[in-house]
């Protein structure tokens, strides 16, 4: 899996977070990635879940989360991790509705619950997890900004706790108060479930939208104010494909080339930007935002050589994407004058260095 660039001994990597039980200490303060990643429904305390929940959030069976929770019990339970009984049990089911927790045929003898933070620390425990690898790669990437962002501007430093707070009071009503409402209301209603489903739906889109402005309104004044464009892998990770492809457009505008349009889509032939260089060539460009664990394999780069190469007969043509090219990959791009632009040279673009091969 691919990470953002990082220099220095002190910046964490995943397989540090996987190992490394003072390192993942240091990040699960970081609960808001969770929320970034992927909604997260409570229990209707707005605090809890359980592991049936646990499991579907990370879209694994519920033994795999069992048998996480057993062999790092200790851990768990230090972050939140609580297994209720007897009269804890009862009362916690009297105070949450116990049909919100489902329905049983015999009484159950315990029930354990998680809080967010525990459901964090199991992000970083658990492996085969596509969305625990975005988790991840989210905690990686806020690690090296919260590292490499300046410090000396007290005034901008102040104005962005401002903007951090309001992101996170929203996050708090939306997360913490309406969906469970809607929770609530869902596990007691028949008539109109199908209704309160929708609604619920549409309130998680709301708040995963307002976390996705907010990346991109620190990506856009990284890029205005002049200044290394902190965290912007995550805010192209929060983008969605033709979002990505605008992206690119403005980076290739930014860096004086003209006539740039975006033409990804039905149709597009296998180019999703076309434009020319500074000194007049033709360009065209294939823009693939995908998880950072996946790559770009050689059949990729030998489909886009037809449309660059034929199709377009362009001068430049760039390969942009999010992930990793496999060895092979890379050097059939070589081979056939295909700019690679990997996850590590697209953050350094981004953040203000260009691209060589347009100077």
């Amino acid at each position: 899996m691919a990470t953002p660039r990082m220099e220095g001994q002190n910046v964490i990597n995943e397989s540090a977070l996987l190992e490394s039980k003072s390192l993942r200490d240091s990040v699960l303060a970081r609960t808001d990635v969770l929320d970034r990643v992927k909604a997260l429904s409570l229990l209707p305390d707005g605090m809890h879940v359980t592991t049936a929940m646990v499991a579907t959030y990370f879209g694994v069976t519920v033994e795999v989360i069992r048998q996480l929770a057993k062999r790092h019990r200790e851990e768990l339970e230090a972050n939140g991790m609580t297994v209720l009984r007897g009269a804890d049990l009862r009362k916690f089911e009297s105070d949450n509705m116990s049909l919100s927790l489902g329905s049983y045929p015999q009484a159950r003898r315990s029930l354990t619950i998680y809080s967010r933070r525990a459901v964090l620390n199991i992000a970083m425990l658990l492996r085969d997890s596509v969305v625990a690898r975005q988790v991840r790669t989210y905690l990686l990437d806020m690690e090296f900004l919260a590292r490499t962002q300046p410090v000396d501007n007290p005034v901008q430093t102040e104005a962005v706790s401002l903007d951090d707070r309001i992101d996170q009071r929203i996050t708090h009503i939306l997360g913490k108060t309406v969906v469970p409402m809607f929770n609530a209301l869902i596990e007691t209603s028949g008539e109109h479930r199908k209704e309160l489903i929708a609604l619920r739906a549409g309130v998680q889109r709301i708040e995963r939208r307002l976390h996705q402005h907010h990346a991109r309104l620190q990506r856009l004044e990284g890029v205005r104010d002049d200044r290394p464009a902190v965290g912007v892998m995550a805010a192209m990770d929060a983008m969605n494909a033709r979002t990505f492809e605008h992206h690119i457009a403005k980076l290739l505008s930014r860096d004086g080339c003209t006539d740039v349009f975006v033409v990804g889509g039905h149709g597009d032939r296998g180019v999703d930007v076309v434009g020319r260089t500074p000194d007049g060539r033709r360009l065209v460009a294939q823009c693939k935002r995908y998880a950072p664990y996946l790559t770009i394999t050689s059949p990729d780069i030998q489909k886009f050589i037809g449309s660059a190469k034929v199709l377009y007969n362009a001068q430049v043509a760039l390969f942009v994407a999010t992930c990793p090219f496999t060895p092979d990959a890379l050097q059939l791009a070589v081979e056939t004058n295909i700019t690679a632009v990997h996850r590590g040279m697209l953050e350094e673009w981004s953040a203000g260095e260009p691209l060589k091969i347009l100077e």
